[in-house]
């Protein structure tokens, strides 16, 4: 695929990136042929490390077309940092905005413009205790949806062997691998021109989200858990377990008082 629209500040953040993650990371790297060689596209990658954004941006970067990454507003207006995520063409999502369409109207305007825009749907490091991918935003679902754009499902794995998810050393040695597959658009059609209802978008990310779940137990060679981690649910399940452990505590402390009065 040729390369197209990288320019000065993608070069030059790919001639700083690049040398310390060959060198850090061994590559496994299969799929680019899925990516769309014209047109805008989305492509919905699995998170488990602060380091695979970079591993992943250089294979994206490989392919010929560059991801445009979705982020907070306000890194645009920070000095050098504003300056080399507006060069480099990443994305800002005005979380602020009250209508969710306009809050990711710049991605959508990207996608209709031919990019490729990176999505992590899961919104932040899995935290599946084993590293599988976790319950979903529904951004990505909603962008799809509404530019009818392919959406190019993506696992990654190893960077988490190299720095697990909120860790703060990473593990240099033995060199780990950086294995990366790539699949072929995930077919939502029977979504289209339907209601974007919370339930459409709920269902139409289940599907996005099962194609890249698929293509890590191809690179794990294991079978993911039939139901997703989903932290919020994991949160409710912890407030009810220390709500019961109170009840317990102060059941046995007024039994305890009762005994010490007879």
């Amino acid at each position: 695929m040729p390369r197209r629209r990288i320019g000065f500040w993608y070069r030059f953040a790919a001639m700083i990136c690049k040398p310390p993650l060959v060198v850090l990371v061994k590559r496994d790297w299969r799929g680019m042929e899925h990516m769309p060689a014209e047109g805008g596209f989305i492509t919905a990658v699995n998170h488990n490390s602060h380091v695979d954004p970079f591993a992943y941006a250089h294979y994206q970067y490989n392919t010929g077309r560059v991801p445009r990454f979705l982020a907070k507003s306000g890194l645009f207006k920070k000095g050098f940092i504003g300056a080399a995520m507006r060069g480099t063409g990443q994305i800002p999502v005005y979380r602020e905005s009250t209508d969710a369409l306009s809050a990711f109207r710049a991605a959508i305007d990207a996608v209709e413009r031919g990019e490729c825009v990176a999505f992590y749907p899961e919104g932040t490091l899995t935290r599946d205790p084993d590293g599988w991918p976790m319950t979903a935003k529904t951004g990505a679902a909603r962008v799809a949806l509404q530019t009818k754009c392919p959406v190019i499902p993506v696992a990654q794995w190893g960077c988490n062997e190299l720095l697990p998810p909120y860790a703060k050393k990473p593990h240099l040695w033995p060199r780990k691998t950086h294995h990366v597959l790539a699949g072929p658009p995930v077919d939502l059609s029977r979504f289209y021109d339907q209601e974007m209802s919370a339930e459409l978008l709920k269902e139409a990310t289940e599907v996005i989200m099962a194609a890249v779940t698929r293509h890590l137990e191809e690179i794990r060679g294991e079978k993911a858990p039939e139901t997703p981690y989903d932290p919020r649910r994991e949160r409710i399940e912890q407030r009810r377990r220390t709500q019961a452990q109170t009840v317990r505590e102060t059941q046995t402390e007024t039994v305890g008082e009762g005994d010490s009065g007879k």
